[in-house]
């Protein structure tokens, strides 16, 4: 009989955790955007600041996650002849590859920062291929595309984010006369 009080108890106990554990917290939307220059993306974006420091931030990351190829040929058959060029990677180690042609940054629009911007951007690389698409490292660089995810962003235009709201609804209502 003893058993069974304390287990009941220790159950009841631990509810509020498991509850607490399974609320909803408020959703926060990440929007990338892909800037081929940093004037364009303080056009878009409004802070100067930010997309220098994001385009910092993706030539940093550029050589240590371009697609690598050992010939030039290799590197030619995928991306542009001007842009393929000898890199050196931040261990020293040489490659042939695709010169950063713009860079993705993301925005934080929502969250727990009190409706703050986060503080630091997160950018990385964006590369143009033959076939006119954009490329964005998505993991570890390996030999040709095979570290690289193809996106289907359009260059240098602003990021807007779709919030439905009063428009929306007015308009399922209209009468029309």
């Amino acid at each position: 009989m003893k058993r069974s009080k304390t287990t009941a108890l220790l159950l009841m106990g631990t509810a509020p955790l498991l509850f607490t554990a399974c609320q909803r917290t408020a959703p926060v939307e990440v929007q990338d955007g892909l800037y081929t220059s940093v004037e364009t993306c303080a056009q878009a974006v409004g802070d100067t600041a930010t997309c220098r420091i994001a385009f910092e931030q993706a030539k940093l990351q550029s050589a240590d996650t371009a697609p690598q190829y050992s010939s030039r040929a290799a590197c030619e058959a995928e991306f542009p002849a001007e842009e393929c060029v000898e890199q050196k990677t931040s261990t020293g180690h040489s490659f042939i590859g695709p010169l950063m042609a713009g860079f993705f940054l993301s925005q934080m629009m929502g969250g727990n920062r009190a409706g703050l911007a986060q503080q630091t951007p997160q950018a990385s690389p964006a590369f143009r291929d033959n076939r006119q698409g954009w490329l964005r490292p998505n993991g570890a660089p390996g030999a040709g595309r095979a570290g690289m995810a193809p996106v289907s962003a359009t260059p240098d235009r602003a990021v807007t984010a779709n919030r439905g709201g009063f428009g929306r609804s007015a308009n399922g209502r209209s009468t029309g006369g």
